[in-house]
């Protein structure tokens, strides 16, 4: 594929990163060995979300190892975080389609040709992400299927289908598929979920746009023939880490339901999200037999329900017009 300045595009590979200069090159070299491509107009985008490692010089090896087969272009986006690292990806893309590849997420030789052919068979498609299968450093702890999706490992069958947007029943953005139009013409260029309190880790930056996608009635989907495989280093599993990964997918659930509810659902939603994760807090508790101090997975699920119980403060918190307050409260009870 030859270099084109003003040529509109088939697809935008984009690649967010930060710090990840290690996972670069084997990333990089599975998308120049992708199969199927010889008539696609395609190019790879980088997003530097403020890495401190030399990620620069890696992508500026590759540009001059390449030279004019794979168009290669570099981003540095200061803005920190992915909501925003992916925006610009957006405002950059040459691409009709634009495919997010998370740093550690590789894909199969055939990913590329596939997102490419689903987008044509599916045209009220505005988004669409295939299998992740994770790869482990280590082995993960007993019942970890039953929290992987939390990791980005989504293993849903062999039949397309589509995804359930109303439930949060939705991809995630680790190997995602956009039509370039669906997100710009509908997504807000400001994030509400980016993480950004002191000390707070809150997720959902990677449901919110898809959630203004199906607003405006584009279709999500699921195309099990689109394969990627998702390195979870040791880290990525220990307690900590863990813990903190629930509470943050927890704290943005009221975020997201507030998003698609109309003004008269909102105090319904407020309350529906809080009892009902309460309730669920008390009988996870109530109905767990074996000690749990020990068990890794019943600690990651109290934590997640803990955190959706506390959403809707968080979600009244983040639009109170006095940051101040909203800093003290979350210093006290999250």
């Amino acid at each position: 594929m030859n270099k084109t300045e003003n040529q509109k595009l088939d697809i935008t590979v984009a690649i967010p990163t930060y710090n990840r200069a290690n996972y670069l090159p084997k990333l990089l070299e599975q998308l120049w060995k992708q199969t199927g491509v010889e008539h696609l107009r395609w190019e790879i985008i980088i997003i530097d979300n403020n890495s401190t490692d030399n990620t620069c010089e890696i992508v500026t090896h590759y540009q001059s190892k390449w030279q004019n087969q794979v168009t290669l272009r570099y981003f540095l986006e200061t803005q920190q975080g992915a909501a925003f690292a992916r925006w610009r990806a957006v405002r950059e893309a040459k691409g009709e389609l634009i495919g997010f590849l998370d740093d550690d997420n590789f894909p199969a030789l055939s990913w590329l040709k596939e997102a490419v052919e689903f987008g044509k068979k599916h045209p009220l498609a505005g988004a669409w992400s295939g299998q992740i299968h994770g790869e482990f450093e280590v082995e993960p702890p007993e019942n970890f299927e039953k929290i992987q999706a939390f990791l980005a490992i989504r293993e849903h069958g062999s039949e397309p289908h589509l995804f359930d947007p109303v439930n949060l029943r939705l991809p995630p953005a680790a190997a995602l598929v956009v039509r370039k139009r669906a997100w710009s013409e509908n997504v807000p260029q400001k994030p509400a979920l980016v993480g950004k309190l002191p000390g707070l880790l809150v997720q959902g930056d990677d449901y919110e746009p898809l959630l203004y996608m199906y607003k405006a009635n584009w279709e999500i989907w699921y195309n099990p023939l689109m394969h990627t495989y998702h390195q979870i280093p040791a880290s990525r599993l220990e307690k900590s880490y863990l813990l903190t990964l629930a509470r943050g997918c927890g704290l943005c659930i009221c975020h997201l339901r507030m998003i698609n509810a109309k003004k008269w659902q909102k105090p319904l939603v407020f309350l529906r999200t809080s009892l009902g994760n309460l309730r669920r807090l008390l009988q996870h508790f109530l109905v767990y037999k074996s000690p749990w101090k020990n068990d890794l997975i019943f600690l990651f699920e109290m934590e997640f329900y803990w955190g959706s119980f506390l959403s809707p403060f968080y979600y009244a918190i983040t639009n109170i017009k006095f940051p101040w307050v909203g800093k003290l409260v979350c210093l006290l009870f999250l």
